[in-house]
This record gives C-alpha cells, structure tokens and sequence, in this order.
C-alpha cells in the first residue's frame, strides 16, 4: 500500500480517539462549582513552580501544601522498550497494517483533586496520546524541520520519526507530553480541572513490560506569558507533530508537560517488577 495522508489516517484507527477533534456541545455540568480557571478565553496555572527545573528541582501545590520534587530520567529498560515499540509501529504502518492501541503511545492519566458538576467523583482517567520532545538543544531545530516538511510525503514524516528515535540520546529523558484537545471556556475536561488544581498524575502504559510513571503535570495554555522559552518551544513541538500527521487544526491546542518524578515496573510476571519502583 502506497502511504499517503490520506491513507495513513484510514489505518490509523485510533486517530478519531487521540487526533480528532470533534465539536463538542459542552454544558453547564461540564465545569467545576469552585474553581474558575478562565479569563478572557485564556488560563494560567498557579500550581506549579518551575523556577528552578535547570536544577531539576519543581515546585507543586498538592492539596494545599506546596511540596519539592526532584525530576528524574526515565531509565534505560523504558527507553528501550519505548522506541523499540514506536519503531515497530512505523514499520506496521509502512507495510498498511494499523497501529495498535497497546504501546508507548496511549497512556491512561490518572488524577484526581476536582469534583465536576457531572459526577460525585473527583478521581478520573483518561487515556491520550503521549510522546517525547527533544532536548534543548534541538527542538528548534525540529520545529524548523516539520515546518519545511510540513506538507511533503507520508514517508518523509515517518522517516523523521524513525530518525528520533533510533537515536534517543535527541529525547528529554525527563519529560512526557500530550495535548489537551478538548478543554475550552465552555467544556473543561476532567483531567484538565484536576491537573490544574492539583498538579499530580500517574501514566500506566498497557503493555509488556508495562510500566508506570507518576509525574508533576504543567498545563500550559499556548499563549501563556509566563511559560519559560522551552516550555514554548514544548507545546509548539507538540502541536506540530500532531498536525503533522493528523491535518491541520484552526487552533494550538493545551500543552500538557509531565515532569517524571517516579518510574515503577509493573509487569506481571516478574520478580523483579510487579509493581516495584525502579527510578529512582
């Protein structure tokens, strides 16, 4: 099968759960009775303070305390395992077959913190679609890069994928990204009114090995003033790489930042795993 766009997104079954973006008839229940985050279309999370992170020291407010963390690597068995599968994935969308839902990619966020108007739960899942950046030194440089490439070949796209991660030591080892696609004024998600509230999250990825990492979440709206120029440069690239494959949206979407604090091994099986912590 010859990869095009619009090929790659028929195989690409899970595209309408990570990449669609369909308009969404929010309500009055779809909103927290205590917290208001919005001011004129924008927000600004108050709860996180990365001050200090070229140290590797962040700052978060957790219920109504504020605690320091030290952000860790990600350790080597998980990067191995992580591009190894994400290889795999493109060579399976090469060849026409789709990708699977298992894997690096979907990551189900736990949080909690925020009763919305619609439940008497605070705590909420969600499964999104997760991915690296590129270290500092890089990610204007692949930024520069999708924009060229923006509108040439399939397999021009993926071949700048492969070429990520068949050399990891590119990727932040200290950060997993996301996107939140669907909170706007007038329908908040749950994972959006809880990361903003209290900043904490757990991402388990179903698979073998299946890991687990807990995390401090920045939620950074695209034009916020007070984000550091690599926090910019984070959802910028974010952004970019998920039009880059999806199609072009008539927005930038919530940048979502989570900063590793913990890694445990949760691989049923295994002595040395069954849900003990590896990092650190």
């Amino acid at each position: 099968m010859k990869i095009t766009r619009r090929n790659f997104l028929k195989i690409a079954g899970l595209g309408m759960l990570f990449g669609g973006f369909p308009r969404l008839f929010g309500g009055e229940l779809e909103h927290s009775e205590r917290y208001h985050f919005w001011k004129n279309g924008k927000f600004r999370q108050t709860t996180v303070d990365t001050s200090d992170i070229e140290r590797d020291i962040i700052r978060a407010k957790i219920g109504r305390r504020w605690r320091t963390y030290k952000v860790r690597e990600l350790p080597d068995p998980f990067m191995e395992w992580n591009t190894k599968r994400r290889l795999e994935t493109l060579d399976n969308i090469m060849k026409g077959k789709p990708p699977e839902l298992a894997g690096p990619h979907s990551g189900m966020i736990a949080s909690y913190g925020v009763r919305r108007k619609d439940s008497q739960f605070t705590l909420n899942n969600a499964v999104k679609g997760i991915g690296f950046v590129p270290k500092k030194e890089y990610i204007k440089e692949k930024i520069e890069y999708m924009k060229k490439t923006y509108k040439g070949s399939m397999k021009t796209k993926l071949d700048f994928l492969r070429s990520l991660y068949e050399h990891p030591e590119i990727l932040n080892k200290k950060l997993q990204v996301s996107l939140e696609l669907y909170t706007t004024p007038d329908f908040e998600t749950h994972s959006f009114l809880n990361l903003m509230a209290n900043p904490i999250a757990t991402i388990v990825f179903l698979d073998i090995p299946s890991y687990e990492i807990r995390t401090i979440a920045r939620v950074i709206h695209p034009e916020d003033p007070d984000a550091s120029d690599y926090e910019k440069d984070c959802v910028e690239y974010t952004n970019l790489i998920h039009s880059y494959f999806h199609g072009e949206f008539p927005k930038k979407f919530i940048g979502l930042l989570f900063y590793i604090i913990e890694v445990f091994d949760n691989t049923p099986g295994k002595k040395s795993a069954l849900g003990q912590r590896i990092i650190p």
